[in-house]
């Protein structure tokens, strides 16, 4: 064998292992990125869950809480807007600002639903209602569910975002449209503390 058929020999090793690692970086990347849409999608189940419980919750205090009306179509609004913004991070999870939107309205609509709460302490006769103390049941098993969700979809996050930032990974990630992923995380420190539903 001459020097050229040995050179092109290393070449050609050469050109296979760059062709191996791009192959095995990207299907690293893929993978990582499909597990963190399943977590989202565990995530939407629950939201979605919780969005259905709303309407009840507000039509059973409807009747006992005339002079909250504002708080109630509060509380509505924000329940639409919070599924609008959910709607937009299921169709790519992946988008940072479309899970940065979606903290912001469930935020709001966390906060509604606090407010729903002290007013809730004024009405004895709500609070002892058979229907309204099983919604705030349901009610608080859902935030416990997502909150769970949430940690899973964190993880998830963390573990793409460390294999699209570390070597040869990082060299291809962003030519291929592999973005950084958004934590789901509670941005206000008030917010940080858990809804308290319970009507007891």
């Amino acid at each position: 064998m001459g020097p050229l058929e040995i050179i092109i020999a290393i070449v050609a090793v050469v050109v296979v292992l760059a062709i191996v690692v791009l192959a095995t970086s990207y299907n690293k990347l893929v993978t990582l990125r499909n597990r963190f849409r399943n977590a989202f999608a565990q995530i939407d189940v629950q939201l979605k869950r919780r969005y259905d419980l709303i309407p009840n919750l507000v039509e059973t205090a409807k009747g006992y809480m005339a002079h909250e009306k504002g708080v109630l179509e509060e509380i509505a609004k924000a329940r639409s807007a919070a599924m609008a913004a959910c709607q937009r991070a299921a169709g790519n999870p992946a988008d940072p600002a479309a899970i940065s939107g979606l903290m912001t309205a469930e935020n709001s609509l966390i906060g509604m639903l606090g407010q729903m709460r002290v007013q809730l302490e004024a009405y004895p006769d709500l609070k002892a209602n058979k229907n309204m103390m099983q919604l705030m049941e349901e009610l608080s098993s859902t935030e416990n569910r997502i909150a769970f969700a949430r940690q899973a979809y964190n993880d998830s996050i963390m573990v793409y975002n460390t294999g699209r930032e570390t070597f040869p990974t990082v060299l291809i990630a962003g030519s291929f449209g592999f973005q950084p992923g958004q934590l789901f995380e509670i941005q206000d420190a008030q917010e940080r503390q858990a809804v308290k539903v319970a009507v007891n």
